[in-house]
C-alpha cells in the first residue's frame, strides 16, 4: 500500500491499520531526513498550508510548522486563540478566507469536537485535525505509537496503560483507537470521576489502582490533568490526585520490571509525574517531541500525494 485510504486526517477512528502503518513507515524515512546536516526536502514545494489554531498550543503548532518548513511548504499562520470569537460564524468566515487564499492544506485545532470534519465538507483543501475539543488528536496518537515502536518493536500484544484525566483527553481516545488497530492491549487508570462511562464499550480495561496498573503494563502514558476543561471539581485536590495517581521515582524503581514512561506534554511536573521520572532513562518524552516532527511530515506528505 503506497497511499492513504482517506483524503483528510480527521481522527484515528476513521483510518485503517494499513494507513497507520504507512504513516509510521514514512515517518521513519523522514526521521532520517531531520537528522541530516541539511534537514530540508522539496516534497511540498508549491503547496500552501494554513495553520488555524482556535485554541492555545505551543508544542503542536511549532511541531507542525517545523514539519511544514522541513518539507519546503509555504506556511500561513492564523491564531484565533487570542480573539474571543463566536465559533460557528468564525469557522465559516475562516472557510471563506481560506478558499479566497487558494490554500492546499489546513491544519486545525478547535475547541469543538467535529470542527475538522465540518471544515473538510466545506473546503476544497486537505484537512489535518490538530485536536478538536475532547474528541481526537490523531497526530499525537501516531507519534506516540511511533515512539513506542522504536522502543518495543511490534506493538502486537504489548500492554499499554493510559493514566490520568481520560475524560477530558483527546489524546486518550486517539491513542486507544491507534493502539488497538496495532494489536496492543489498552488499560486506562485514574479517578472514577475522570473515566468516561462509555470507555469499556471500546474494549478497554479499567483499573483504579495505580500500582496494579504499573505492574501490568509495558508502557505508562501519563496524561496531564486538564484543569482548563474542567468546569466542576473532579477530585478533592491536586495534592490528593498526586498521592494516588502521580508517578514518582520510588514507585517506578519498586516495580518488578522496567517500564517505558511517556507524556504528551506539557507536563505538570510534580503532579502527574515528578521531574526525576520525566528526566529518567525510562522516559521517552523528548523522543516523542522529536518524533512528532517526523510523523507530521509523513502525514502531510502522504495527504498531499492524494491529488
Amino acid at each position: 500500500m503506497s497511499s492513504l485510504s482517506v483524503n483528510h486526517l480527521l481522527g484515528i477512528k476513521n483510518i485503517t491499520t494499513g494507513d497507520i502503518q504507512l504513516i509510521l513507515e514514512t515517518a521513519k524515512n523522514f526521521k532520517e531526513v531531520i537528522n541530516r546536516p541539511i534537514k530540508k526536502v522539496p516534497s511540498l514545494r508549491d503547496i500552501t498550508v494554513a495553520n488555524l489554531f482556535f485554541e492555545n498550543s505551543t508544542r503542536t503548532r511549532l511541531s507542525f510548522e517545523l514539519a511544514q518548513k522541513r518539507l519546503s511548504a509555504d506556511v500561513v499562520n492564523f491564531s484565533a486563540a487570542s480573539s474571543s470569537v463566536k465559533k460557528g460564524e468564525t469557522l465559516i468566515d475562516t472557510v471563506n478566507n481560506i478558499l479566497a487564499m487558494k490554500v492546499d492544506m489546513v491544519v486545525m485545532r478547535h475547541s469543538s469536537a467535529g470542527a475538522a470534519e465540518f471544515l473538510s465538507k466545506r473546503v476544497n483543501a486537505k484537512i489535518v485535525n490538530a485536536g478538536d475539543g475532547a474528541h481526537e488528536h490523531p497526530t499525537q496518537a501516531l507519534l506516540d505509537a511511533f515512539s513506542m515502536q522504536e522502543k518495543l518493536g511490534d506493538l502486537k500484544g504489548k500492554k499499554i496503560a493510559i493514566i490520568g484525566d481520560i475524560l477530558h483527553s483527546r489524546v486518550a481516545l486517539s491513542n486507544i483507537f491507534c493502539l488497538q488497530k496495532l494489536g496492543a492491549e489498552v488499560k486506562v487508570c485514574g479517578p472514577t470521576t475522570l473515566i468516561p462511562k462509555y470507555i469499556e464499550s471500546l474494549g478497554v480495561k479499567v483499573e483504579s489502582d495505580l500500582r496494579k496498573t504499573l505492574e501490568w503494563c509495558d508502557v505508562a502514558n501519563m496524561l496531564r490533568i486538564q484543569l482548563e476543561r474542567q468546569d466542576i471539581k473532579f477530585f478533592p485536590s491536586i495534592r490528593e490526585y498526586t498521592m494516588l495517581y502521580g508517578l514518582n521515582k520510588d514507585l517506578l524503581d519498586s516495580l518488578p520490571k522496567k517500564i517505558v514512561v511517556m507524556h504528551p506534554g506539557p507536563i505538570n511536573r510534580g503532579v502527574e509525574i515528578t521531574s526525576d521520572v520525566a528526566d529518567s532513562d525510562q522516559s521517552i518524552i523528548l523522543d516523542q517531541v522529536e518524533n512528532g516532527v517526523a510523523v507530521r511530515m509523513a502525514v502531510m506528505f502522504l495527504l498531499a500525494g492524494r491529488q
